[in-house]
């Protein structure tokens, strides 16, 4: 086989192996849970179930710069196979977690999955610089869209696998990464070339990798614990310890900068900013990411929450449906990532990105126009076109980010193209979860005490279920967990007699959940959607601003 279309094979596996097992892990949390014997909706346990779905992100958040610079100073295959085999490991070690071993086998697991980002971090900075490197520039952008065609198909390909291995065992879910991950290994060690770069001034700075590294870390431990509740608080944003972590990891970033700009031998080439390809692609791509981030998270729950409950699903295969009824979404992706690369390569990025961000704008405003029990068809049509623009706008827009690096700055470049849009994935999170859930903690109380107090549900027990966190509602929604179900069997026995059959049968089946979530979560939902739109605005100026001269292979 030609040395580029190894090169493309093998990264895309890599790429199909790492949205695999994002997707997977979410799509299996209950059944995790329910392995380890252990309430992922219960407040003490809140934050392991936050670490379980954000850890992951944490790492690859923190340390992609710090991967990549390494990856271009001592060899991008030496770091790309080893990368693998982090991941093989620790997903062979994932896989022997005892079954009932409560709370520290989640933080078992929470510690793996730290390790194992690790392993999806060295393979993530590597893959688009070593497709970037392999492929000529006229042939790069075809490159490009098909790989991250492949990681859209995997993490939907991840939801439905995930729920086919969960109902079997929680085990399968890690031990089904093992042997793509010797693989991917295996290959890159026989068949990867190991690129030297001439000239380049190698040396460690510490204070540089120390300062990003720090700072990255607490601004994502802040973003993380804002979604905790704390004290009356149903959010953890006026908890000191959130407060001081984001000052000070904002600190730490500030201080990069004006390190990195005396450095001798920078982490960063700071100075690759004034080339507008780069800055403003890069830019583009966090607000991009901003936008959809926590924005199709959003969605995911409206499945799992509200429509498919509606609908008579049975909550806990809400999860395994929702990824099934988002499959339109990967069908627009699939279908126009490859076309817009392959046309890139021949007319140019600026068309294709700000085309695809404006298609996404679209999207999103019809978004709006749905009601909480939509119409199956309106819907998958909109989601087949933000599916479209995201296809739209990615191969371009990482194309034209990889042409503006030198080749021997690929693998920390796409280290700071990918934290960008992590970080931008970790503030969405944290923003338009916050908006969900205040505007959940205003509104929800009083339509419980009304709907409960309809049903003939006593007064004193109505007050203490509409005291159950917001935060608790969305995510026991995401998760497949009646919490009123869960809420009552806690109750003594005497005050579950006291309650009506009749009253009792309503409140606990599932489709009273929807009824009470409803109007709330619609509402934070379009609030968030308004605020993404003018995030995808921003990214839509910056992405025509780079007109064609600023954009092609950059001579090293």
């Amino acid at each position: 086989m030609e040395y580029k279309w190894t090169v493309l094979a093998n990264t895309t596996m890599g790429g199909l192996m790492a949205s695999i097992n994002a997707t997977i892990i979410l799509i299996s949390l209950p059944a995790i849970f329910r392995g380890l014997n252990v309430n992922p909706s219960a407040p003490s346990n809140f934050v392991l179930l936050l670490w379980v779905l954000m850890g992951y992100m944490l790492v690859t958040a923190s340390f992609l710069v710090t991967f990549g610079r390494l990856s271009d100073y001592h060899g991008r295959k030496k770091f790309y196979t080893l990368g693998f085999s982090i991941f093989a490991v620790s997903s062979v070690l994932l896989s022997l977690v005892p079954y009932n071993s409560g709370v520290s086998g989640a933080i078992y697991i929470i510690i793996l999955r730290l390790i194992q980002a690790v392993g999806g971090g060295f393979i993530m900075v590597n893959s688009v610089a070593l497709l970037t490197d392999a492929f000529p520039d006229k042939e790069r952008g075809k490159a490009l869209g098909l790989n991250q065609v492949a990681f859209m198909a995997g993490s939907f390909i991840g939801i439905v696998l995930g729920g086919v291995l969960a109902s079997i065992d929680f085990h399968w879910i890690f031990i089904i990464n093992i042997p793509f991950a010797v693989a991917g290994a295996l290959w890159s060690y026989f068949f990867i070339k190991e690129e030297k770069f001439k000239g380049v001034r190698k040396g460690t700075d510490y204070l540089g990798n120390a300062a990003l590294s720090i700072g990255m870390v607490l601004v994502s431990l802040g973003l993380t614990y804002s979604l905790e509740p704390y004290g009356s608080s149903q959010l953890g944003w006026g908890n000191p310890w959130v407060l001081a972590s984001l000052a000070f990891g904002v600190a730490s970033l500030i201080s990069f900068v004006l390190i990195e700009l005396r450095a001798k031998v920078p982490l960063f080439n700071l100075h690759l900013f004034k080339r507008r390809a780069f800055s403003f692609g890069t830019l583009a791509l966090l607000f991009n990411t901003l936008a959809r981030g926590a924005v199709m998270f959003l969605v995911i729950i409206w499945l799992q929450g509200v429509y498919l409950p509606l609908h008579g699903f049975p909550i806990s295969s809400t999860p395994f449906w929702a990824g099934i009824y988002m499959i339109p979404l990967m069908v627009g992706f699939i279908a126009f990532g490859p076309i817009s690369g392959y046309l890139t390569d021949k007319y140019g990025a600026r068309i294709f990105s700000t085309t695809g961000l404006g298609v996404n704008i679209v999207g999103l405003l019809a978004l709006t126009l749905l009601p909480a029990n939509f119409s199956l068809i309106p819907f998958f049509i909109v989601l087949f076109i933000i599916g479209a623009g995201g296809g739209l706008f990615s191969a371009p827009n990482t194309k034209r980010i990889m042409d503006a690096l030198p080749r021997a700055d690929r693998g920390a470049g796409n280290g700071i193209r990918t934290t960008f849009a992590n970080m931008g994935q970790l503030v969405s999170m944290g923003l338009f979860f916050t908006i969900a859930i205040t505007i959940f903690s205003i509104m929800l109380p009083s339509v419980i005490l009304q709907k409960t107090t309809a049903l003939g549900l006593p007064l004193s027990i109505g007050q203490s279920l509409s005291s159950i966190p917001a935060s608790g509602m969305l995510f026991s929604a995401f998760l497949g967990i009646n919490p009123v179900k869960a809420f009552v069997s806690s109750l003594p026995a005497s005050t579950i007699s006291s309650i009506p059959a009749s009253t009792l049968s309503t409140i606990t089946a599932d489709k009273f959940i929807p009824t009470l979530i409803s109007s709330a979560f619609i509402e934070g939902l379009r609030t968030s959607i308004y605020i993404s739109i003018g995030f995808l605005v921003v990214a839509v100026v910056l992405s025509a601003l780079i007109k064609r001269r600023f954009e092609g292979t950059v001579k090293d």
